[in-house]
């Protein structure tokens, strides 16, 4: 089954309103650009493991599912910032893909 950019979206804000009616999370203000941040701060982590710069051993399942966080993060902090994705995505850098005029 393909995944749309627009479906997978409607899926993660799914689950994190399920997730954080059930922990009690406050999601106000700049919740998602902070929660963006922090688990892109996750994936530098894991990636500086995988290459020896940090403590710990490398595994590339955390580093698979750090970036998978990062990107649930963005989606929701698209969508609570009014962002259309698949239209900013299309503007900046699919135009590249497209005939010369």
């Amino acid at each position: 089954m393909a995944m749309t950019l627009a479906g997978l979206q409607s899926d993660v804000l799914r689950i994190s309103d399920l997730y954080a009616a059930r922990h009690g999370i406050d999601r106000s203000g700049d919740w998602a650009l902070l929660k963006l941040q922090e688990e892109l701060g996750e994936l530098t982590a894991e990636h500086l493991r995988t290459d020896g710069r940090a403590r710990g051993a490398a595994d590339p399942g955390a580093l698979a599912d750090e970036a998978a966080d990062v990107l649930g993060m963005l989606l929701i902090y698209c969508d609570r910032a009014g962002v259309d994705l698949e239209q900013a995505m299309r503007r900046k850098w699919l135009r590249w893909l497209e005939p010369a005029a």
